[in-house]
Parts: structure tokens; sequence; C-alpha cells
């Protein structure tokens, strides 16, 4: 790993993934499934991006 890369000690900082894995689960379960990789690709993109905007 390069010098510059920081490792965190930290017991819960998965939670912030998590988190944020958890909305985007509860939008895509509502879906019956995608088609293909590139439809999926670009819904999930565009699901991440709406979340991050309404985060700030």
């Amino acid at each position: 790993m390069p010098k510059e890369t920081l490792i965190r000690q930290t017991k819960y900082l998965n939670n912030i993934v998590e988190q944020d894995h958890r909305f985007i689960k509860q939008i895509t379960k509502q879906m019956l499934g995608f088609k293909t990789f590139q439809t999926a690709d670009q819904t999930l993109k565009g699901i991440e991006a709406m979340h991050m905007i309404k985060k700030g």
C-alpha cells in the first residue's frame, strides 16, 4: 500500500457503508430485477446520486 494510505482502527467503521447500502437495497427490492448489467449499472448510479444529493 502507498504510504499515504491510512488504516482506521475503528470497530464500527463499516456501519456508514452498510447504512448507505440499506437505503439502496430498500429501493431496489421493490423492482423485479434488471434485464441487463447496463440497466442495473445506470439505475444504481442514479439511485446513489439522488441519495447523495438528499444526504448533502
